[in-house]
């Protein structure tokens, strides 16, 4: 019987790692569920669902020759896989901002309060030293329905914060 594991890994980015993470993975007889790999900063990080006969520390060792030489921390949870239960949001936010300690968690807790439900959030720091822009994309479910979304988003607009709601269409005929 199978194991699942959330494997997550970070270190500096640099060109192959998704290829030879995986190319281990695949050799030492793992199952790769849903992943999110990316470039934060000068970093490059993955999270992955896999699935493997053995238990996490020896998934680990048949990982470390591959992390070792790529300088990666590596990170792994027992979990249920849960796979096939894909949530399907149907609003999508877009934050832009000053740069400036608290934006994200004023801004998420106002949604979350009024019934936002994240599934998704990236954000990035565009702008330049002198005046740094916060741009942040949310995708979420609104759980108490569009109006109270509306409403918390005037507030924050109040707080000079630039703040759009699209709904998704999620029945595409």
């Amino acid at each position: 019987m199978s194991n699942w594991f959330m494997l997550t890994l970070v270190g500096k980015d640099r060109a192959g790692i998704v290829a030879q993470i995986t190319t281990t993975l695949f050799e030492n007889n793992c199952n790769l569920g849903e992943a999110s790999m990316m470039r934060l900063g000068g970093n490059f990080s993955i999270m992955l669902m896999v699935s493997y006969q053995g238990d996490a520390k020896a998934l680990k060792n048949r990982l470390a020759p591959v992390t070792d030489r790529l300088a990666l921390k590596i990170h792994i949870d027992a979990i249920e896989a849960k796979l096939h239960q894909h949530v399907i949001p149907d609003v999508r936010i877009s934050v832009l901002g000053a740069d400036r300690a608290g934006i994200v968690s004023q801004v998420t807790s106002a949604l979350s309060d009024a019934g936002l439900d994240i599934l998704d959030l990236e954000s990035d720091v565009g702008g330049s030293q002198d005046k740094p822009l916060y741009i942040m994309h949310i995708e979420g479910r609104a759980i108490k329905g569009i109006e109270p979304l509306e409403s918390a988003i005037t507030q924050i607009r109040s707080n000079k914060i630039d703040v759009h709601l699209s709904p998704i269409e999620t029945m595409i005929a």
